[in-house]
């Protein structure tokens, strides 16, 4: 079980052949990397679902590799185009995931040096159009541990000419930033590999803007995961486009999962979890001993309205009969 949605297994993947599954989202949410909260967001998992039909079928449509297969629906695998109704299930090829060997030291990656094909790359790709007051850029960019080229100067959710791309680990207990010269020499990748990948991020990037452009929303930023295939060629895998994987703002409020982390970073437990990630961030989660507290109905019910109706605007369709994006909006600003 993930944190926030689930994998069915039809057809196991082998060394030589991707398998069958599906994913089933789920309406549980995670912040923090802090895994399951204390309660769920009505049919956050149907909308994410939707979202990320929308966008792999406008990937196919561009001829754009991914591992996805379609809607599952009673059985059978449909398009978006088939259904005015609300699902949760996905279906997808299956990559081998194959962990790195962890030891005192840390985390060994060699065993990629032997994969060629049908696997997942262990890495998430950020793209960034702008950077966020709570982005954990900021702490990297003002430490001066990290530069980008001739920018010398950046602010708060201004709008950057270029993107910015990022790579972080995504098989390690907390994840850790790379340059993409680490992130190709640590998981085998090579110049060509991780230049594809950056070209794919740009042009993903650009997909996925536009067609929030189209509903009033601003894509501030967002990730994206590529594996390789049974043929040795990279596809576009997991679930992009989403409220979840994206930074959104609509008329300069947050609209994405970060307006969840502004609400839990008033919390005492946020405050644990801060102070046992710098004490050790291997095993942070042990020490703390507070729980993360449920949401409040009046937030959490509007946050499903606006998780439902990203997912109408995205799609085009009416999956879900909630109040405009612009009239939620306001409430949320209001409980926030």
């Amino acid at each position: 079980m993930g944190s926030v949605k689930d994998l069915t297994i039809l057809r196991k993947p082998i060394e030589e052949k991707s398998g069958i599954g599906y994913f089933q989202f789920s309406d549980r949410y995670s912040v923090f990397d802090w895994g399951k909260m204390p309660d769920e967001i009505p049919n956050k998992g149907a909308s994410l679902a939707i979202m990320t039909a929308h966008f792999f079928e406008l990937l196919k449509k561009k001829g754009i590799h991914s591992h996805y297969l379609g809607i599952l629906s009673n059985g059978e695998t449909i398009t978006l185009n088939e259904t005015n109704k609300p699902f949760n299930k996905i279906k997808v090829k299956i990559l081998r995931v194959v962990e790195p060997k962890r030891d005192e030291k840390g985390y060994n990656y060699s065993i990629y040096e032997e994969l060629n094909k049908n696997f997942l790359i262990p890495l998430e790709f950020i793209y960034r159009n702008s950077i966020p007051e709570g982005s954990s850029f900021w702490k990297r960019y003002r430490s001066g541990k990290i530069k980008y080229g001739t920018i010398k100067t950046l602010k708060p959710n201004t709008l950057l000419k270029e993107p910015i791309l990022d790579v972080s680990t995504k098989l390690e207990e907390s994840d850790r930033y790379l340059s993409f010269d680490e992130a190709k020499n640590l998981v085998h990748l090579g110049s060509g590999r991780i230049n594809e990948i950056k070209r794919k991020l740009f042009t993903v990037n650009t997909l996925i803007t536009e067609e929030a452009k189209r509903c009033g929303i601003t894509n501030q930023d967002g990730k994206l995961e590529f594996g390789i295939d049974d043929k040795g060629s990279l596809m576009v895998v997991d679930a992009l486009g989403t409220l979840d994987e994206c930074r959104f703002l609509f008329e300069g409020f947050s609209i994405s999962k970060e307006t969840l982390r502004k609400y839990y970073r008033k919390t005492e437990w946020f405050q644990e979890v801060k102070r046992a990630k710098e004490k050790n961030k291997r095993n942070w989660k042990s020490l703390v001993k507070t729980s993360p507290p449920p949401l409040p109905k009046d937030l959490k019910d509007t946050v499903s309205s606006i998780y439902q109706s990203v997912a109408n605007l995205i799609s085009n369709k009416k999956f879900f009969n909630v109040p405009p994006l612009k009239e939620l909006a306001k409430n949320l600003s209001r409980l926030i």
